[in-house]
């Protein structure tokens, strides 16, 4: 980066730059007349504009199936230094500290002249083209561009570098974000790659094992702990760097992950030290999971905590039925009643008032009659059809009744 030339840009050109960033919302390559209408510019100023950015690199031209112009990783860089600046979060840029594959990394001073680190994202390099296959920021778009592929990747790393620095893991200190760069706290050390020689490399790989399960716990997995993205200072305190691509331990590749994570820490260790070891850590046995900060900031692959209610009461509904089989299982046959307590039974007949017995005394003395009935039927006729008649009039026989002695005519026509 240039500093002077952030420092000489006109206002006309910082117009320009933002009025490209704005058309390609929806533009690939955005035509000069948007440029000069979002921007507010004559033609010729806007030419003239166009053609001092373009000889500093910091948009690109593109003339041969269509005419228009775009924002280049340097433009857009300038864009979010303008605001660090505007902020007063940063007064000086001093140097490049170091490039990756997605990023490039540069020493700053804030306003008190303490040093800090930006940390621009650079999505879409030769040695970092798979973005498909290895992140989840397209999802379902069919098209997009480097740029705003780079902003994600910017946005969730500072989300996970805030949420853990906040839980006490000891990652950089987030300070601010804009568009593809993140400033952080300066971290006086080296990357563990580049350390020659532990004064205690045993004491500082069973860090990095309990620090690898300690995110587990609170639902994440690095997925790619290695010793590039591991720094010790003097005193060997360790530092970890690097989170876009942090997934929660409810991903399908969890265990995969995992695995991987303490499978590179433990290769190092081994082939730099020679140290050997016995045990492995895995995630679904010496893990368990303690905070939903996985949720919290919306890593790839968590559940909401609806979809995990669910699943606890799916759960709980097969612990239950497997619960009720082993007492239906332990279920005892009961024994056959003896003569005597049949005996007892049978004699054993409710009271007319009895609550229990649920009968009342009128069908009592209604079952009473068609006993006798069954006894003397010819004798017993006449006197029935007047008590019959009888009740009809006064009208209150219940249902019950009525079934009584529907019964008891069938039984006559008989």
């Amino acid at each position: 980066l240039d500093k002077n030339t952030l420092f000489f840009l006109s206002p006309e050109d910082w117009r320009v730059l933002l009025a490209i960033e704005m058309g390609m919302k929806n533009h690939e390559l955005v035509p000069v007349p948007l440029i000069e209408s979002i921007a507010g510019l004559k033609r010729s100023n806007c030419y003239t504009t166009l053609q001092n950015l373009l000889k500093h690199k910091l948009i690109a031209h593109n003339g041969k199936k269509y005419d228009g112009y775009n924002l280049t990783y340097p433009g857009y860089d300038y864009l979010a230094l303008k605001v660090f600046f505007k902020r007063g979060v940063i007064s000086n840029i001093c140097y490049k500290i170091g490039v990756g594959k997605e990023s490039d990394i540069y020493c700053c001073l804030d306003p008190d002249e303490n040093p800090v680190v930006i940390k621009f994202t650079r999505l879409g390099r030769t040695s970092f083209k798979a973005i498909k296959s290895k992140r989840d920021y397209i999802k379902g778009r069919t098209s997009y561009n480097w740029l705003y592929l780079s902003r994600l990747s910017a946005v969730k790393e500072y989300a996970f570098m805030t949420a853990l620095h906040k839980h006490g893991f000891p990652t950089p200190r987030p300070i601010e974000w804009n568009r593809h760069a993140i400033v952080m706290s300066y971290i006086d050390g080296y990357t563990m790659r580049n350390v020659s020689q532990m004064m205690h490399p045993k004491t500082i790989y069973t860090k990095l094992i309990k620090m690898i399960l300690s995110f587990a716990e609170h639902g994440l997995i690095h997925s790619d702990f290695n010793e590039f993205n591991i720094m010790l200072d003097e005193e060997e305190n360790y530092y970890v760097i690097d989170f876009p691509q942090m997934v929660s331990t409810s991903h399908p590749n969890a265990e995969f992950y995992f695995d991987r994570d303490v499978e590179c820490i433990q290769t190092f260790f081994e082939r730099k030290y020679g140290i050997k070891f016995e045990e492995v850590p895995k995630l679904g046995e010496d893990v368990e999971k303690k905070v939903d900060l996985d949720v919290e900031i919306k890593a790839s692959g968590f559940l909401p905590k609806e979809s995990v209610k669910d699943l606890h009461l799916l759960e709980g509904i097969g612990d239950n039925n497997a619960a009720e089989e082993e007492e239906v299982g332990e279920e005892e046959v009961e024994e056959p009643m003896s003569d005597e307590d049949q005996n007892e039974n049978e004699g054993e007949q409710p009271e007319l008032g009895d609550v229990e017995g649920q009968i009342d005394e009128e069908e009592a003395k209604a079952m009473l009659k068609i006993e006798k009935e069954d006894e003397d039927p010819q004798d017993s006729d006449e006197d029935e059809d007047e008590e019959e008649d009888e009740e009809e009039e006064k009208g209150d026989i219940n249902e019950e009744k009525k079934e009584v002695l529907v019964v008891k005519r069938k039984k006559k026509k008989l």
